[in-house]
């Protein structure tokens, strides 16, 4: 089915300004081909972008450049003549200076072309790079740049967000000046569908372009109805028999033979359809640069301050001298985002980030809710701001003993959190095991660290949160214990199997009263009961559970996760003593 006139005519294209757009496009060739050029039901479909940074001032002239200048016609490689050297990195016209912000270099025939970001750029938004993307690592890891290549690898587009290209351009003072084109065409049998007068049709603006056009074409694509003028010269002074022959002189009418006659192309009748359309348009430079300038914005933040719910801007908070309360769950969205991190410094006190270099001294209160210093949030970047303000609520339950007494008394709690004690009990099982009989305690699993990461009293902020919490509990005792060990020093009776719980608790009861061994050891099979209690555990069991782990079912569940951990921690402590004299 041929396409119709508006395909052709490309409204959507005109309508549309990059201006506009989340991503903007620095470089582009793309190309999309059905059927075989000069037969029937050929379609194409291409759109070139091409661009390049100037001075903002110089506007009225940058504009007199158009696609031919700025397009895709050509590689970036630097050159040189008699007078001057020219980089690679420069476009230079005249009196114009500009800067390609995607440079193409052209290897060889047999390579791919390279598309470079322009170096300046990458180090001004501090981007990484990771395969064909360039992340700001300071905002989150936020895509910032992005290259798409086609089916053969080869790139075809290059973008970036508004938001970073606007703060670069404002820093510079510089609008990126973007050419682009962009052509639709259809080889068809029969082209009345096209009401374009006598197949053509041309519409202007100050910098846009559009044309249409229908011409006749022979199967194949030659023009319709016309002919070629072909020429043949050959030299006739070189004997082909000669060993080392040699081809002397200019070509003149003595050593030289020509024929030339005309072909008539044939074929039946085709007709091209053929849309146009070239563009000028600029990106102008945001408002500020609070990146690279380190512009001062305006941030429209308000953070709930007091119990009747009022909420004051960020910036007020700056000079403040107030706490704030967040849900526990802002700890995840914080901690758990690529580049963020979680560290203790007492027992209910610790640093939080969601950007390496951004950490947020914070507090837990006696009802589980997390208390922060204002000014701490309100001088992180917006984009953080923004992820502490989801999880803001009114005060409840007092700022936390433990913050107070290291912000305002200036004297920290003498308390340590069980979760920075976990990895180091472990590692001391470990060590006392392999000096007493040459293996250690836990066997090496591969996540260990992720797993150790993601213990932590925050997971539980329900029950399904708790028990998951459990379950990690449960993988790094229970399910890693090397029972071969205990071998050494105790046997089950016959008909009966023991697990590697049950295999360290009889060892244990070796050296102290099973009845103490029993004691030490129960916490750990309340946690393994704990890891099933989402799937088959009556509540009865559950509430057993929860008792074997000391743990209070009426608190609020992020004091149960600390709870959990706590006791296991505790009771860690407790086999190493006895391993210890083993």
């Amino acid at each position: 089915m041929p396409m119709d006139q508006a395909w052709f005519e490309m409204n959507v294209f005109k309508r549309k300004k990059y201006q506009n757009d989340v991503w903007i496009p620095l470089r582009c060739i793309e190309k999309k081909r059905n059927g075989k050029y000069g037969y029937n039901g050929f379609q194409e479909e291409f759109v070139g972008v091409g661009s390049c940074a100037f001075d903002f001032s110089l506007k009225e002239e940058v504009e007199k450049l158009g696609w031919m200048d700025i397009g895709i016609g050509h590689n970036h490689s630097a050159w040189c003549d008699e007078e001057k050297y020219y980089p690679s990195d420069v476009f230079e016209q005249g009196n114009l200076l500009g800067i390609p912000l995607v440079l193409e270099q052209f290897i060889n025939s047999n390579e791919q072309k390279i598309w470079h970001i322009h170096q300046d750029l990458v180090l001004a938004l501090n981007l990484l790079r990771e395969d064909d993307k360039w992340l700001a690592a300071d905002e989150g890891y936020i895509e910032v740049v992005h290259l798409k290549r086609d089916e053969n690898l080869k790139p075809v587009l290059m973008e970036i967000r508004a938001e970073f290209l606007r703060d670069y351009l404002c820093a510079r003072n510089m609008g990126l000046y973007i050419t682009s084109y962009k052509s639709r065409q259809e080889i068809v049998e029969d082209s009345k569908h096209i009401k374009w007068e006598d197949g053509y049709k041309e519409e202007k603006t100050e910098l846009d372009r559009w044309e249409g056009r229908v011409f006749d074409i022979h199967e194949g694509g030659m023009p319709y109805g016309e002919s070629a003028y072909i020429m043949h010269a050959s030299r006739t002074d070189v004997d082909s028999d000669d060993d080392v022959p040699v081809m002397e002189g200019i070509p003149t009418d003595e050593n030289v033979k020509s024929d030339s006659w005309t072909k008539k192309y044939s074929g039946r009748k085709l007709h091209t359809i053929w849309g146009e359309f070239w563009r000028k348009e600029w990106i102008e430079p945001g408002e500020a640069s609070p990146r690279i300038k380190r512009d001062k914005i305006d941030i429209d933040i308000k953070f709930i301050i007091d119990s009747s719910g009022k909420r004051e801007r960020s910036s007020i908070l700056e000079k403040s001298s107030r706490w704030l309360w967040f849900k526990p769950e802002v700890m995840m969205a914080l901690a758990h985002r690529r580049g963020g991190g979680l560290r203790w410094y007492t027992r209910d006190t610790g640093s939080v980030w969601c950007s390496p270099d951004h950490g947020v001294h914070f507090g837990v209160n006696t009802i589980g809710l997390i208390n922060v210093y204002a000014k701490d949030v309100a001088l992180l970047p917006e984009w953080e701001q923004r992820i502490w303000a989801g999880f803001n609520i009114s005060p409840e339950g007092k700022v936390s003993k433990e913050l107070l007494a290291s912000q305002v008394n200036a004297t920290p709690a003498d308390t340590k959190s069980p979760e920075a004690h976990l990895p180091k009990a472990i590692s001391l099982l470990n060590s006392i095991l392999k000096d007493k009989v040459g293996i250690p305690l836990f066997r090496e699993h591969q996540n260990l660290e992720e797993i150790i990461k993601y213990t932590h009293r925050f997971r539980s902020i329900d029950q399904s949160g708790f028990l998951s919490l459990a379950k990690d509990l449960a993988r790094l005792t229970a399910d890693s214990i090397d029972i071969s060990p205990f071998k050494i020093y105790v046997t089950p009776p016959k008909k009966e199997t023991w697990g590697s719980l049950k295999y360290l608790e009889k060892t244990l009861a070796t050296k102290i009263d099973p009845d103490l061994a029993r004691n030490i050891m129960s916490p750990f099979f309340g946690i393994y009961e704990l890891r099933h209690a989402d799937a088959h555990l009556p509540s009865s069991e559950l509430e057993d559970a929860l008792n074997l782990v000391q743990v209070n079912k009426d608190d609020p569940y992020v004091l149960q996760g600390f709870q959990l951990i706590h006791t296991c921690v505790r009771h860690l402590y407790k086999i190493a003593d006895v391993l210890n004299i083993m």
